[in-house]
């Protein structure tokens, strides 16, 4: 299905001018949907990619929903392509005209796969096969959303890290990990010798939390809900990085444009690391009866903290170089927790 345009609602307004357009890859999953809102209040014209599979009109209506959920008004500006990062069909209509590419999109799975190539050849193939297309159509810059996990989960001595820290894909890490580490390893190794003047920007976020404009969430807000749950009876000991999908949203459409970013990456979490049971007291403490069921106690098991990613060692993440480029400053997280806890509610997503 090439290229296939999902027709917009009959009234999506007829005015399909306003600003530059830019593409979002995956802009229905949970940071995307923060993406496409920011960029349009911002008051850019949009086109984001959904995978196909016979379900764009789900897709297409996810986003629009989210959008709206944002309290934006897309009026025209906002046109929505099928395109999977697996296959080649659609990739050039989709960038067709586009000015700026925010790489979104990547696989995740519920489980990690018992064969790594499963998660590894997508996100590094899917990662390519954007990266030509934008520099095949003259796009200006392309701001990629990495992680963490291609920063922190190799040995390094002492507990600091930085945009000059690198996970190595060979480490006995779960494939989630290697695979983050290999697509944006990917990602530099193209621009350096075939991008062609195609600028690459990285943003490394910690576990995103914060509020969900829609029903799909990261992995980080699934555990939120699985505490307010009661689907959860302890937590792994473990700390981790905390930034808000807000402000890493705004990360990206800064980064799109500063003169600065062309080929920086940037680490995004918050001001310090924090725990599980640290969520769940907060979410005690503040929420009432409504957080009856979340946990109350830690469990030591180096299995269940290596499935989710994390360590028992806490983390000291250095932020300086985006809040000096950009002036950006992340909001605390408590704020991030409770914002997160009530948009689950809101949207009906906690069961029971």
């Amino acid at each position: 299905m090439e290229g296939k345009t999902i027709p917009m609602p009959a009234d999506a307004g007829a005015d399909a001018g306003g600003g530059e357009l830019v593409l979002v890859t995956g802009g229905s999953g949970y940071l995307g949907t923060h993406v496409i809102s920011g960029l349009l209040r911002s008051g850019h014209r949009v086109r984001t990619t959904v995978r196909s599979h016979g379900r764009e009109s789900s897709a297409a209506a996810s986003v629009r929903s989210a959008v709206a959920a944002s309290g934006v008004d897309p009026g025209g500006r906002l046109d929505i392509v099928s395109a999977d990062l697996t296959a080649d069909d659609g990739w050039d209509d989709a960038m067709a005209g586009c000015t700026h590419v925010h790489h979104v999109a990547s696989p995740f799975p519920s489980v990690q796969p018992d064969n790594a190539d499963e998660l590894i050849v997508p996100a590094r193939d899917g990662t390519l096969r954007v990266l030509r297309a934008a520099r095949d159509h003259g796009v200006k810059r392309l701001v990629m959303t990495s992680s963490f996990a291609a920063v922190g989960y190799s040995h390094k001595d002492g507990d600091e890290y930085d945009e000059s820290d690198w996970t190595d894909p060979e480490d006995d890490n779960p494939p989630y990990i290697r695979s983050k580490a290999i697509a944006e390893r990917a990602a530099w190794d193209f621009v350096a010798k075939e991008g062609d003047g195609l600028e690459l920007t990285v943003i490394n976020p910690t576990g995103i939390f914060g509020p969900a404009l829609g029903p799909r969430l990261s992995a980080s807000t699934e555990h939120v809900r699985a505490m307010l749950e009661g689907a959860m009876s302890a937590v792994p000991r473990a700390h981790f990085g905390m930034v808000d999908v807000r402000d890493v949203a705004e990360l990206h459409l800064r980064a799109m444009t500063h003169p600065a970013a062309a080929g920086q990456r940037f680490l995004a979490s918050g001001d310090r690391a924090v725990s599980f049971l640290w969520i769940a007291r907060v979410l005690a403490e503040h929420l009432g009866e409504r957080a009856a069921r979340v946990p109350t106690r830690e469990f030591d098991d180096d299995r269940a903290r290596k499935a989710v990613g994390v360590t028992e060692r806490v983390p000291i993440l250095r932020t300086e170089k985006a809040r000096s480029v950009f002036g950006w400053t992340p909001r605390d997280p408590v704020t991030t927790i409770l914002d997160t806890a009530e948009s689950l509610f809101r949207l009906g997503l906690v069961k029971g």
